[in-house]
């Protein structure tokens, strides 16, 4: 099975969910979605896998979500999941796909469930 982990290296439950899925004998493929972020497609195929919907995996305290003004004002979630593309740090993070399922790292054991 692919274990892919969209990775954030500077995010402490990013590298310890990384750390996990290594200690637990996967070789997950590391997308560092800062620097590659996912398509309005893949992400939309994440958001399926995990059961969410985009707001549900928006970082709310990120600045880029008070510059862009997402509290104050209402957007659709294909307009979500564009900003999302554009501004990849809004994505929550580590998020683990595995096979048809995904977890989001928080707290990192999370991700175990799925392997």
């Amino acid at each position: 099975m692919t274990v892919t982990i969209y990775h954030n290296p500077r995010c402490s439950k990013s590298r310890e969910t990384l750390a996990l899925l290594e200690e637990k004998g996967a070789a997950p493929n590391v997308v560092d979605y800062l620097k590659t972020p996912p398509s309005a497609a893949e992400l939309k195929a994440i958001l399926k896998k995990l059961g969410l919907k985009p707001r549900d995996i928006v970082r709310k305290g990120e600045a880029r979500y008070a510059e862009l003004g997402l509290k104050e004002r209402a957007v659709s979630d294909d307009e979500l999941i564009a900003l999302m593309v554009e501004n990849p740090i809004l994505i929550e993070r580590p998020i683990v796909v595995a096979g048809g399922k995904a977890a989001i790292g928080r707290p990192p054991e999370t991700v175990l469930t799925i392997l």
